[in-house]
């Protein structure tokens, strides 16, 4: 089962519907884990709750369009949690770099799952050579 366009246009809804607050710029670092630097823009819409209590997350790219184009469906071993996480105006390269920063840690894996498509990003393998964000695993795209 893939999202349908009612899913999209409801998340259309509630972001148009709310204020995203942008609480870590692109190149700032993590709180609590000052070696991880975000990669994009990261905050939440103001006036939400998310599984954690706090607003729903979202990750805002470069594209002059900011339209929800994709969620990250996330698992933190560590927090304990799951979390769906909204992405906004983001490139290609930019969903690629958000789905890596969310599996870049044995605790954390989470899905890409973009607008309109019926493919979901996953990691395959872990090599030993970085990618140009520090990671050391490859995604490819698997049908639903």
């Amino acid at each position: 089962m893939h999202p349908t366009p009612a899913f999209w246009q409801t998340l259309d809804a509630l972001v148009a519907e709310s204020t995203i607050k942008i609480d870590r710029p692109k190149g700032s670092a993590h709180p609590r884990y000052p070696q991880s630097i975000y990669p994009l823009d990261y905050g939440y819409l103001q006036n939400t709750t998310a599984m954690d209590g706090s607003g729903i997350d979202v990750w805002v790219g470069s594209c002059p369009a900011q339209k929800v184009d994709a969620i990250m469906c996330v698992v933190d071993i560590v927090k304990r949690d799951s979390e769906m996480k909204i992405l906004i105006g983001c490139t290609e390269d930019e969903k690629m770099t958000v789905y890596e920063t969310h599996n870049c840690y044995a605790s954390m894996k989470g899905i890409l799952i973009r607008r309109g498509e019926d493919n979901i990003q996953i990691i395959t393998a872990y090599y030993p050579s970085e990618d140009k964000w520090g990671n050391n695993f490859k995604t490819r795209k698997v049908a639903n």
